[in-house]
């Protein structure tokens, strides 16, 4: 299944390779296809989608399909702005509080993760944030209770981290924050299910998960938001400044634009909407949890209700980190690469997003179940 050159020590893995990085992920395979059968020469243009000037009618058509689709995918409302930004989340870390954190000075964090924290330290930079409940640094295995009463009634916002791409915990059921809008951080599982887009003041999500290749970050943002930003606010960070400008304030990321126009298509036409492609996302998270829970060697990391569908991290149940190297490599030999968890967990992930065929989590639960026969 493999061949090894003896000289660069390079593993050269036989096809099919299943990628299950938690970012850049996979794409969905006819996405690809058509991008690459229009990358030389876009539409008879004779130009690529990557020359296409991000002002002329060809990209224009491009941006405007694609927010469209994905307001339908999303059932976003009339009220809200779709942005397709730069920068990545981590800039939204920035540009969330510089736009949002306006009024009182204040904002709730509800701190669940290792990007959660980050973002709310940076908060920390334009104002007072409160860390309100965490699950950082001491039990990673679960979300917080959030109820009503821990919420300041002056509050900006209230910041949650939809899921926790290293710790592999997601929310269910959304804190009642009553008036104060809630800013979600939803990088690594929007569009893997329907949601109501009215629950939330702000969205964002870098693309390199879910949505397309890295540099674009989509901003799903209540207009009433929009506006607040003090002066002092740089242009490219002010959210006033790219919903008046339609998008092309600046030159935006034109190809991540159009692949995410593609995904979006994929969702629609392919796949059939969020619901099925829910169902699709639930009976996958369930058959790894399922093969891992039943696992001789391994065991997953979180065993209760928070288990995210998008990410799932497990460990040998003996701490044998021989094992789990000798597990990483004979699985990237069978073409199921980027498995290593991140190296402040150890162990190993799985990252099953949409583009995740059911084969290859198929593969890899077949696999695990032969190497636990092998090595117990």
């Amino acid at each position: 299944m493999a061949e090894k050159n003896k000289k660069q020590g390079v593993v050269k893995i036989m096809n099919p390779v299943y990628n299950f990085s938690a970012g850049p992920s996979t794409l969905p395979k006819s996405v690809l296809k058509k991008a690459e059968a229009e990358l030389s020469n876009y539409k008879g243009s004779g130009m690529s989608v990557m020359e296409l000037s991000h002002r002329g009618k060809l990209f224009m058509d491009i941006i405007q399909d694609a927010e469209k689709t994905l307001r339908e995918l999303m059932n976003i409302p009339d009220d809200y702005s779709v942005m397709f930004l730069q920068g990545g989340a981590s800039t939204q870390f920035a540009m969330v509080p510089m736009n949002l954190m306006v009024n009182n000075k204040k904002a709730d964090y509800v701190v669940t993760g290792s990007w959660a924290q980050k973002a709310y330290e940076e908060a920390k930079k334009f104002g007072t944030p409160r860390v309100i409940a965490n699950s950082h640094g001491a039990d990673l295995s679960h979300i917080p209770k959030v109820t009503r009463d821990m919420i300041d009634p002056e509050a900006d916002y209230v910041h949650i981290t939809t899921n926790n791409t290293i710790e592999g915990t997601a929310f269910y059921d959304l804190p009642d924050t009553g008036d104060i809008p809630i800013v979600a951080d939803m990088s690594s599982n929007i569009l893997s299910e329907q949601i109501d887009v009215t629950n939330y003041g702000l969205i964002y999500a870098g693309a390199q998960k879910n949505i397309g290749p890295a540099g674009m970050t989509v901003v799903i943002i209540r207009k009433d938001l929009i506006g607040q930003a003090d002066s002092s606010v740089p242009s490219m960070l002010d959210y006033a400044v790219h919903q008046k400008a339609k998008g092309i304030y600046n030159t935006p990321p034109t190809f991540s634009i159009y692949m995410a126009k593609l995904v979006f298509d994929w969702l629609k036409e392919d796949i059939g909407g969020l619901e099925n492609m829910a169902k699709i996302n639930e009976d996958k998270a369930n058959l790894l949890y399922e093969t891992i829970d039943h696992s001789i060697l391994f065991e997953a990391s979180i065993k209760d209700r928070d288990r995210s569908w998008m990410n799932v991290p497990f460990l040998s149940k003996t701490g044998d980190e021989e094992l789990e190297k000798k597990f990483l490599k004979e699985a990237e030999a069978r073409g199921l690469v980027t498995l290593k968890g991140h190296r402040s967990v150890g162990g190993m992930r799985a990252s099953i997003y949409n583009a995740m065929p059911v084969e290859g989590v198929q593969a890899l639960v077949d696999f695990i179940k032969e190497f636990d026969q092998k090595n117990s």
